[in-house]
């Protein structure tokens, strides 16, 4: 029974398990981006990340209004024709668009990573900064966390719906991090050997 766990155990110690890790992570990581970032051309989206970006000293200065955002909220599938006006004269969408664009650029450059270790190299390295940005919307943001409406359980540690969903970031700056680790590794020379093998021309790419 030992022998048969140390050979399944040795079969996923394996460095070629560790490179499909990786490349799993690249994909993973370009679908979140690539699927986020095409949401942030739909008004339901650009009006679900009111919140964060009213609220953050960094990004509120892209909204016209950021200390009216309360007022002017919408559930998810909701249409209110009179909230989505201000909405507009809020430049909310502008910047979802202009949010979205970027996403979109960070998510075909870590899936282009599978072909171009330079390109790859620079998706994870803005992957892994947006991830700074986004986790600080558990200190900025109210509505990150359950409020105070009569149940006990509210405020921190207990993080509500929005607030579940900027956790996430947390996986998504790990493997960021991995990413850019094992890139920069296999960007870096190979020592000098005298014989150049298949890895060794490939390095450059």
């Amino acid at each position: 029974m030992n022998q048969t766990i140390n050979r399944g155990l040795g079969a996923i110690a394996q460095p070629r398990s560790g490179n499909l890790g990786i490349t799993a992570m690249k994909i993973a990581i370009a679908v979140i981006f690539l699927w986020i970032g095409a949401l942030k051309f739909v008004p339901y989206e650009a009006d679900s990340i009111t919140p964060f970006v009213a609220n953050s000293p960094a990004m509120s200065f892209f909204y016209a209004h950021p200390e009216d955002y309360k007022l002017h909220m919408t559930h998810e599938g909701e249409l209110k024709p009179v909230e989505r006006a201000w909405q507009l004269r809020n430049d909310t969408y502008g910047f979802s668009t202009r949010l979205g664009m970027v996403e979109l650029l960070i998510g075909g450059l870590v899936m282009a990573g599978l072909v171009s270790r330079r390109a790859g190299f620079l998706g994870a390295a803005l992957a892994l900064a947006t991830t700074f940005v986004t986790l600080s919307f558990l200190v900025t943001t109210p509505e990150a966390w359950v409020p105070a409406l009569g149940d006990a359980q509210h405020g921190f540690p207990f993080l509500s719906g929005a607030g579940r969903l900027v956790l996430k970031d947390v996986a998504i700056m790990a493997g960021a991090w991995l990413i850019l680790v094992d890139t920069a590794r296999k960007l870096l020379p190979a020592p000098a050997t005298g014989i150049t093998g298949p890895q060794d021309r490939s390095a450059a790419r």
